[in-house]
């Protein structure tokens, strides 16, 4: 029986990573900023119990950036649109949980069909293809990058501008519409700026992976922390480790980004279950023992 031995020098190499992280810094700054801002968003994805509809988002996005690469159309552009069409679908007729997943149900298989199908017909570099799917650190032009803060910026001051009524509808819908909020309006507007996060984010970490960005890192927070202020900053600096952690690995390793962005953030939420349950423990062995009444 012959036993291969991993030779670690195929799986990583360091050698001039000083110069491939200078030129790659327009991805390592993408990655920095969708790393914060989809924290972010990735606690009201959790609160609001989303975190299905991202990946069916991220389908349709998918699709749309597939139509633009065989018709030579912008990549971002189609991303955006498919994205957009996805998340407003889901705002308007997924009120209720129930609808939603049922919507998003409908969806997931209808884009990932599509961009197969406009995947299946483009004749250019497969590299291009791939990258829709598993992303592609190489593929942030000086272009992209400034698309991508831009609608980043924009996203997270309309996180901002919104975040006190979205945080108590997240919490309680019915208490929030009693109070006057247009809960209505406000779900379709964070959906709006969930698609565009989702968009920008497909062209770093891919779309079938995008989750590992916008709602790992929140799912994390929420394991160790409960405040109102500390759960979102926790969120923002998962993601962005998350992100940055995993493109700086790539820039020395063999395999594509996707692996390296989500092993960190599947690693940050598995040492964060087991720190609660270690305070769940603690917690247990320092509650006093009663004895029942004879």
């Amino acid at each position: 029986m012959i036993v291969h031995s991993i030779d670690w020098g195929d799986v990583f190499s360091f050698q001039d990573y000083g110069a491939l992280v200078a030129l790659l810094a327009n991805s390592i700054i993408a990655g920095a900023v969708l790393g914060i801002v989809g924290g972010l968003i990735g606690v009201f994805v959790m609160q609001r119990d989303l975190a299905f509809a991202v990946h069916g988002v991220s389908e349709l996005s998918f699709a749309g950036a597939a139509a633009a690469l065989l018709f030579g159309g912008s990549v971002v552009a189609g991303s955006l649109g498919g994205a957009l069409v996805a998340a407003i679908l889901i705002g308007i007729l997924g009120s209720k949980a129930r609808d939603r997943n049922s919507i998003v149900g409908v969806l997931m298989p209808f884009g990932l069909g599509l961009g197969i199908l406009f995947l299946s017909l483009y004749d250019g570099r497969s590299a291009n293809r791939f990258s829709l799917l598993t992303g592609q650190i190489v593929s942030v032009s000086s272009p992209d990058l400034g698309w991508l803060i831009g609608i980043s910026a924009f996203v997270l001051i309309g996180l901002l501008v919104m975040w006190n009524p979205l945080r108590f509808d997240s919490l309680d819908d019915v208490a929030a519409s009693a109070r006057g909020i247009p809960t209505r309006a406000l779900s379709l507007a964070f959906m709006v700026l969930l698609g565009l996060i989702v968009a920008v984010s497909v062209h770093i970490i891919g779309a079938l992976l995008v989750m590992a960005l916008l709602v790992t890192p929140a799912a994390a927070a929420m394991r160790v922390a409960a405040g109102p202020l500390t759960v979102p900053l926790l969120a923002a600096l998962f993601g962005f480790v998350s992100a940055v952690g995993g493109i700086l690995l790539a820039l020395a390793g063999t395999l594509p980004v996707s692996p390296y962005i989500t092993t960190i953030s599947f690693l940050i939420y598995a040492g964060c279950w087991v720190v609660q349950r270690s305070r769940a423990r603690v917690k247990r062995r320092s509650q006093p023992v009663t004895s029942a009444a004879a």
